[in-house]
C-alpha cells in the first residue's frame, strides 16, 4: 500500500493517486459496501464469492458491520449520524426524521463513488482533486464505524490499540510469545482502521499542498 500523492503525470488533470494490492482493494471496497448498507443504501455491487472470502477471519469479522443495518440506536449509526439532541429522545427522533435521509444518501452516494474507484482494474487509487474533499470525508464514516466496533473512544483507547498491533506484530515474528487474551479478528480489524487513517492522513496532505 502507498499512500496519496499527487499525480506525477503532468498531462494527467488534477488528481491523487494511491496504490493498493488486489486483497488491500477486496477488504477496502468490502468495507465501503458494508457502511453504505448500514446507512441504508442499495447493496454495492455484487457479493464477493463465498470462494474468495474461504475461512478468511477478517471478512467474518466484516460481515459483523452489517448487523443492524439501519437502527439509529446502533452505535456505530450513531458514529455517522449523531443525535442533534442526545438528552431529549423526542427532539432528537423529530429532527433525525426531517433531516437523516438526506444526510444518509449523500454520505452514501460518497461511499458509492470510492466502491466504483475500487472497481477499476489495477493498482491505482486514483481520486480527483475536485472529490478529494468528499472522499476524505467517507473515510472518515469508514473509520467512525470501525472504531466504534473496535470500541474506540479515546485517545488512549486509539493508543492502546496501536500497542496491541505492535505486541501481535512481535509474536508473529517471534520476539514473544502471543498472549491468549489477544484476539486476531481484532487486530486485522485494527490494522484496517490505522490503513484507513493513513490513507486519509495522505489525502488530507495532498488537498492541503503547496503547491496549488
Amino acid at each position: 500500500m502507498r499512500g496519496f500523492q499527487a499525480m506525477a503525470d503532468a498531462s494527467a488533470s488534477d488528481a491523487a493517486v494511491a496504490e493498493l494490492d488486489a486483497e488491500e482493494r477486496a477488504v477496502i471496497a468490502r468495507v465501503v459496501a458494508d457502511v453504505g448498507l448500514l446507512l441504508g443504501g442499495e447493496p454495492f455491487g455484487m457479493e464477493p464469492e463465498a470462494d474468495d472470502e474461504g475461512d478468511d477471519p477478517l471478512f467474518r469479522y466484516l460481515r459483523g458491520l452489517e448487523d443492524a443495518l439501519t437502527d439509529p440506536d446502533d452505535p456505530a449509526v450513531l458514529r455517522v449520524l449523531p443525535n442533534a439532541a442526545p438528552d431529549d429522545r423526542e427532539v432528537a427522533d423529530e429532527f433525525r426524521r426531517f433531516t437523516e435521509p438526506e444526510l444518509r444518501t449523500l454520505k452514501v452516494d460518497r461511499l458509492r463513488i470510492i466502491w466504483r474507484a475500487l472497481s477499476d482494474d489495477g493498482p491505482e487509487w486514483v481520486v480527483p482533486a475536485a472529490e478529494a474533499l468528499n472522499t476524505a470525508a467517507a473515510l472518515t464514516d469508514m473509520r467512525l464505524v470501525i472504531a466504534s466496533r473496535l470500541g474506540l473512544e479515546t485517545d488512549e483507547d486509539a493508543a492502546d490499540l496501536h500497542a496491541e498491533i505492535g505486541r501481535a506484530h512481535d509474536a508473529e515474528s517471534g520476539a514473544y510469545a502471543a498472549s491468549a487474551t489477544e484476539n486476531p479478528e481484532r487486530v486485522w480489524l485494527g490494522m484496517l482502521y490505522e490503513a484507513l487513517t493513513w490513507l486519509q492522513e495522505s489525502l488530507m496532505n495532498y488537498v492541503m499542498r503547496d503547491d496549488v
